[in-house]
Order: structure tokens, then sequence, then C-alpha cells
């Protein structure tokens, strides 16, 4: 009876032992998920709210609008102002995971009448794009100065838009200049501030334009690219993942939001302005990324495309046509942990003519 009873007791241990190992197991992979995000925040973007009539391609229900917003309300998530994400960013510091800033470009009335009550009761800061000419002008649909002057008092943070909302890829240098100062000027006018925060109108950015806003001053620019924001990355072109009707369901919100990122290096080409249509694109994924054979990339106009891996970490894209004129992206994905995506995109511009 003793053996057998010294049996039981060694199993019962044994058995303890085998649940903290699996307990510590589940702790650590949690763990490391948290880490492998750290450093990471995802940015939102939207146009209009309830404004779907025309404007489908800018707009999101208010019902799309009010569902994003209730999942924020969850205690998973952390919305923090975009100056304070775009800081931590800059300097390298933790950020919580599920760690979301909001974002609006344009100015349009419905988010002083639709957006900012329903954040003011959540308690969620946002940020404003204002393009100003659009405000100077009075133009149907948009805010007043003193109803963006009100949400400021309030603590909405102001950023800078250029004031006509000019492609400025395809503007001078000079013209790009002075669209940058009027809009400061015309915004210290009205609101006294001096925005440290800029958004490329459409999303556009070149080489060029990307150095003129640093040497303008600001702190950190901002594109309309799908991919999460983390501390590798380039501060002066951060993605944001864009919602409207269409690509406004709350499935797409869920999984932009819980979103990790895809860190990658040696992007060519680096401008992403085409100079050579269709490119020889390619980048370096980071060394600690695991399981590059389920990475799959998609084009907005040829869908998924072939990839080309060289060596471990470099992945090379050949496109059989040209781009088209205009804007296009491309999203690539990497299955994550718990679920999630990582993501990494890029938006292009190809010059008319």
């Amino acid at each position: 009876m003793n053996v057998i009873k010294c049996l039981h007791d060694f199993c019962v241990k044994l058995n303890w032992v085998a649940r903290c190992c699996l307990s510590f197991a589940i702790f650590v992979g949690m763990f490391a998920a948290e880490v492998a995000s750290a450093g990471s925040g995802v940015v939102v973007m939207y146009h209009r709210i309830g404004e779907e009539m025309g404007f489908s391609s800018t707009s999101v229900s208010i019902e799309q609008f009010e569902s994003h917003v209730s999942l924020l309300e969850n205690q998973k998530y952390t919305v923090w102002p975009l100056e304070k994400l775009s800081r931590a960013l800059r300097s390298g510091e933790t950020i919580p995971d599920h760690t979301i800033a909001i974002t609006f470009d344009d100015a349009y009335r419905t988010i002083y009448d639709i957006a900012w009550p329903r954040l003011k009761r959540a308690g969620m800061p946002f940020t404003i794009f204002v393009a100003t000419k659009s405000v100077d002008s009075g133009a149907s649909g948009f805010m007043s100065w003193d109803q963006i002057r009100e949400m400021t008092v309030d603590g909405v943070t102001i950023g800078n838009h250029t004031h006509t909302h000019l492609h400025m890829v395809k503007a001078s240098l000079e013209h790009n200049r002075q669209e940058i100062r009027r809009a400061r000027r015309r915004l210290f006018e009205e609101l006294s501030i001096n925005p440290r925060l800029f958004a490329y109108p459409y999303g556009e950015a070149s080489s060029e334009v990307r150095d003129l806003v640093i040497a303008e001053g600001f702190e950190a620019a901002f594109g309309q690219h799908s991919g999460v924001a983390h501390s590798d990355d380039d501060i002066f072109y951060i993605p944001r993942f864009t919602f409207n009707k269409q690509y406004g369901d709350l499935l797409r919100f869920r999984r932009a939001v819980n979103a990790m990122p895809l860190p990658v290096e040696d992007i060519t080409p680096a401008d992403p302005l085409i100079a050579t249509n269709p490119p020889a694109f390619g980048f370096s994924v980071s060394a600690d990324m695991r399981g590059l054979h389920q990475l799959a990339c998609y084009h907005s106009r040829f869908g998924k495309v072939d990839l080309m891996r060289l060596g471990e970490r470099r992945i090379e894209i050949r496109f059989a046509e040209p781009f088209r004129t205009g804007r296009s992206r491309l999203n690539c994905t990497l299955p994550g942990p718990n679920g999630r995506w990582r993501w990494f995109g890029r938006q292009f511009y190809v010059t008319p003519g």
C-alpha cells in the first residue's frame, strides 16, 4: 500500500508540474505576442460620416462608425492622441498592445455633427487634418472656423493638410512649400496653433515631398496606405487604415485594429513616385519574422501577385504590366499570433504622360 501511495503522490506531483509548465508556456506565448507588437500602433482614418449618397468612396455610414467606436470601447484597446503615438514612435518608447489613434482628413461638417459628439462621450481623442481653403471659402459640407475652434478648445488636435488639398507629387517644390506655409499661416491666424503633424493629400508622397515636409519642421507625416505604424518605420510616411462605405464593415475594422507590424527594410524603389514603370519592387523582411512561406501580397489593380524569395528574407515582385496613371496600392500580410495579421502596405503614384 505504501508503494501504491508513493506512486499516486508522485503522479499528482508530476501532473502539477505539467500543469505549471503548460501555464508557463501559455504565459510566455502571450507575452511574446505582446512584445512582438510593442512599439507599434494602428492609425485609422476617415473623411465623412453618414454621407454615402454621392460620397461612398470617402464616407462610412453612421452605423459603421458607431460599430467601430463601440468596438474600441472594449477594454482591450487604448486610444491615444496622434501626437502621443508619434512621439513614442520617434523615441522608441514602449506602446501598449492594441493602441489606436483616430484621424480625419479635410474638415467635413459631419465630423463636427456626428463624429465629435460620439467620440467625446467615449473619451477618445482624435486629430483632424485641415486643408484650409475649403474652410476659408465656406464650401458646402465643411466646418467653419468657429466650429473647428470650438473643437480645438475641447482638446481636438489639428494637423496641416496644405491649403488647397493639391496633388503634391505633381506640383513644383516651391508650390508645395507655399501650400504648406499658407495653411500654417491660416491655422495660426484662426486657431493660434502651429501644427507639428502633416498628412499628404490623397496619401500621395514622393522623396522630394517628404524631404520638404522634414525641412518645414514637422515631427511626423501620414499617408493613406494600409499598415501598422512601428518604431522602425519611416516617421514621415506613417501608414493609416482608411475606411469608407465599401471597406468599412466591422470585420475589416476589427482586422485592422488588431493588426501587428510586418517590419521591412531596404525597400526598392525607395521613392513611391514611380520613375520606371512597372517598378522592380522589393523589400527585406525583419530577421525575427517566421513563416514567410505564408506571406501574400495584393496589388489594387492586379490582385494577388507572385513573390520571389531571395535568400532567407528578401522578397522581390516583378509586375507583368505597367501601373496605370495615378495611385495604386500594394498590401502584404502574414499570419501572426492569436489569429492576428501582420501588415505592410505601400502606395505608388504614376504621373500622367
